[in-house]
């Protein structure tokens, strides 16, 4: 491999193009709002960009849920639920619902998973007879479906685009794959970006739709309080959280574990993403911090752990304090919080239950 050249005033590098640009293009709809007035106009502005960067948006249809099989987990019954989001594309979800709700409608949160062929099952706790799989459980603490079950919650936990029972097994090659040269080892979110740009689409849109439409499915049972719904996510779960919370109003109560960064940090410097994580375009108009702002002014819960490599807490420290003034300027500061938790990439739980007790 040849060196990098190197002259005065000259930029071979595509990283430092990458680092000047950033420094360069100023994001147009970053917050700099001091009024509630400019805030107001400011989400206002920033929200109907977002839809423009995930348009297309696909054409509704009806959900045509039903519910495939049902399980009694003691505490609470387990139906594994399917659901119609577009033409051609279904979502396969865990339905958690407690078992003491004595008939009144109760709160219920999405819970939303990473990175993982495992998708939905972990979060909903399924499969902890299996070593691997309860390693993988308790290492993140991912069973956060589960444990907001067993807290009174009907927790909904879908399978994003490529993973769970929606997987193509980019990370799995075997003697019987037909096709095993382009297939071995490769990131399903970066094939399927790739994939949907040939339509001019975003994975990162599709998977918001699906996000949305489970919304509708909470909306849709009858067990479900339609004012008390929330959202939690982890890691890649915590990217789909932060988009969903910012652009549907229906959730009252907003959990990003694992996700306050920047893009200058987790992308540009740390190249810790893929082609799941952001909307094409964004940089020219905002920062993750920005779009997690939009929650207000709902609440909003962010966890940090104090040694996560992958999402430093420099960057996630920078970004709440955009944040926090943003709820500052929305006259609701208390609606915000910022827990950093001793650990790394992982769902805490620390605050979180307290939190949703008093949100929804």
């Amino acid at each position: 491999m040849p060196k990098p050249l190197r002259l005065p005033g000259r930029t071979f590098s595509q990283d430092e193009y990458w680092l000047a640009r950033y420094a360069s293009a100023p994001r147009k709809l970053a917050f700099r709002a001091d009024t509630r007035a400019q805030w107001l106009e400011w989400r206002s502005h920033l929200r109907e960009k977002l839809g423009e960067l995930a348009a297309p948006r696909p054409e509704r249809v009806p959900l045509n849920a039903e519910v495939l099989e049902s399980v009694d987990c003691g505490e609470y019954t387990r139906h594994r639920v399917v659901y119609d989001t577009e033409a051609h594309a279904s979502v396969p979800a865990h339905l958690l619902i407690p078992n003491d709700r004595k008939g009144e409608r109760a709160p219920a949160l999405i819970c939303l998973h990473g990175h993982g062929a495992d998708g939905k099952d972990n979060v909903a706790g399924v499969h902890r007879d299996d070593a691997d799989r309860a390693r993988t459980i308790e290492a993140a603490n991912y069973n956060y479906g589960e444990q907001f079950a067993r807290h009174g919650y009907i927790t909904l936990c879908p399978d994003a685009r490529g993973w769970g029972e929606r997987c193509e097994g980019f990370f799995v090659t075997s003697p019987e794959d037909p096709e095993p040269p382009l297939r071995g080892r490769r990131d399903p979110c970066n094939v399927h970006f790739l994939k949907a740009q040939l339509w001019g689409l975003n994975l990162t849109a599709l998977n918001l739709w699906d996000d949305m439409r489970g919304v509708d499915y909470l909306h849709s049972r009858a067990e479900v309080d339609p004012d008390r719904i929330g959202v939690v996510g982890l890691s890649f779960g915590g990217t789909r959280t932060m988009y969903l919370g910012a652009m549907d109003e229906r959730l009252k109560a907003v959990d990003i574990s694992c996700y306050l960064t920047s893009f200058l940090q987790y992308a540009l410097r740390q190249n810790n993403f893929c082609g799941s994580q952001f909307l094409p375009g964004i940089l020219n108009w905002a920062e993750v911090a920005d779009v997690c702002a939009l929650v207000a002014p709902r609440a909003l819960l962010c966890e940090s752990g104090s040694d996560d490599q992958g999402f430093k807490l420099e960057a996630a420290r920078e970004g709440f304090e955009t944040i926090r003034r943003c709820y500052e300027v929305a006259g609701v500061p208390e609606r915000c919080e910022h827990e950093v938790f001793d650990g790394g990439h992982r769902f805490s739980g620390g605050r979180a239950f307290d939190f949703f007790a008093e949100w929804l």
